[in-house]
């Protein structure tokens, strides 16, 4: 059990060409209440549990527990996730001692791509690539799960606009 601490941008240019692998991920939420979450994901051939805690220093830490299970059990528990599964293409980027994830989302999510890069302490520094752009670390409508109950594809304009400034 422990401490996940990470920072949230949105993506302004071109990470593919610089992603040293690509993987295909589902998720779903079993609880998905503010303060805990206990997710379900496939990704490739592999499947985990996840649960999380409050969210602390203004959305930067809260408690992690994963475990990994059976893909044919995630399958099962994916019939208990309410609001339906997010599907993402997530890409791996190393830079220095980091690797950022970019999310790159499907669906009713199609159109958002999020980059979050996981850190030792909330002040440690790191590179940033080229293609960050705004921070929204602890912006609650970029949480995974709060994209199952307002999809990015049902945000107005104004909404997507005041991500991009």
């Amino acid at each position: 059990m422990g401490q996940e601490i990470e920072r949230k941008f949105l993506v302004a240019g071109d990470y593919r060409s610089l992603a040293a692998s690509a993987s295909r991920i589902a998720q779903g939420y079993i609880c998905s209440e503010r303060g805990r979450t206990v997710r379900v994901r496939l990704r490739d051939q592999r499947a985990y549990l996840t649960i999380k805690g409050p969210s602390a220093d203004d959305g930067l830490s809260r408690y992690e527990w994963e475990q990994e299970i059976a893909p044919a059990d995630a399958l099962e528990l994916m019939k208990l996730c309410v609001g339906g599964v997010i599907d993402k293409t997530r890409y791996l980027v190393p830079l220095g001692s980091h690797t950022f994830e970019v999310d790159e989302f499907h669906g009713d999510n199609e159109g958002l791509v999020v980059a979050e890069v996981e850190l030792r302490a909330p002040d440690e520094p790191f590179d940033r690539p080229p293609f960050l752009g705004r921070e929204v670390t602890g912006e609650v409508r970029y949480y995974n799960s709060q994209l199952m109950q307002h999809p990015y594809r049902t945000w107005s304009e104004e909404e997507k606009a005041v991500g991009l400034g």
